[in-house]
């Protein structure tokens, strides 16, 4: 009785024309569609819809097969056809990447659909903090403090805690903690980097203005908590941050 062994079990290529050598040449290597411009445009519309970060022209290039040359090139006539027709979709570049966001003019439209009071906004106290620390960066809380003129110490802790702001290491003078923006700060002004902020940094004090109202500062108990003093026990201040 003969056993019948095939050329794969043997490890021995197939003779040239055997229904082997046939069957190996018609099986298709997985590989992604060549498109014309129309649909590569589509295809970066289709990803740019899945994403809920910014996402990059090299991670786009790599998913759809193509160069980054291209991916941009797509990028750039998508965003611009998007503005021509007056969609309510801009695409735009931001936090080192590629992201769709909804257009300005129809922002009450959209939270009044999503918000609907379920998520709190910033309050005013909030926002005069993060714009110090986002032109001051990377600043101290007590030199924060000293522009605002306020105990910023909650503000701070809500800022970290909404991914706005992140500790920096430390003051090189002082040894305090140092505060700077995130990626997720750029990302939800839609801004590219630090240096598309608005020009208002020469509104606030220099730096050896902000030194000299530290050290006026801390020397008032509501603000012992910023030169690393502890507060005394039991001791509750009545200043609100929140509410300032």
């Amino acid at each position: 009785m003969t056993n019948d062994v095939t050329d794969t079990e043997t490890g021995v290529d197939p003779a040239p024309g055997s229904d082997a050598e046939l069957i190996a040449d018609e099986t298709p290597e997985p590989t992604v569609e060549a498109l014309d411009d129309a649909e590569f445009r589509s295809v970066i519309e289709a990803l740019l819809l899945v994403v809920d970060t910014p996402v990059t022209v090299e991670a786009l290039a790599s998913a759809t097969d193509n160069t980054e040359d291209r991916v941009a090139a797509a990028l750039a006539e998508l965003a611009a056809e998007l503005t021509e027709r007056g969609s309510g979709i801009d695409l735009r570049e931001a936090g080192g990447g590629w992201r769709m966001y909804t257009r300005a003019r129809y922002a009450p439209y959209v939270e009044r659909l999503l918000l609907d009071g379920s998520r709190s906004k910033l309050t005013r106290a909030a926002l005069e903090t993060l714009a110090v620390v986002a032109y001051r960066q990377p600043v101290t809380r007590a030199r924060v403090s000293a522009v605002r003129g306020v105990n910023v110490d909650a503000v701070v802790r809500t800022l970290v805690a909404r991914g706005l702001i992140t500790e920096a290491g430390n003051d090189s003078d002082s040894g305090a903690v140092t505060f700077a923006t995130t990626e997720l700060f750029l990302e939800r002004l839609g801004l590219s980097s630090l240096a598309d902020l608005p020009d208002i940094a020469p509104l606030l004090p220099d730096v050896d203005v902000i030194d000299d109202l530290s050290e006026n500062l801390s020397a008032e108990p509501r603000f012992a908590k910023l030169d690393g003093s502890a507060a005394a026990p039991g001791k509750q201040s009545g200043f609100d941050v929140d509410k300032d």
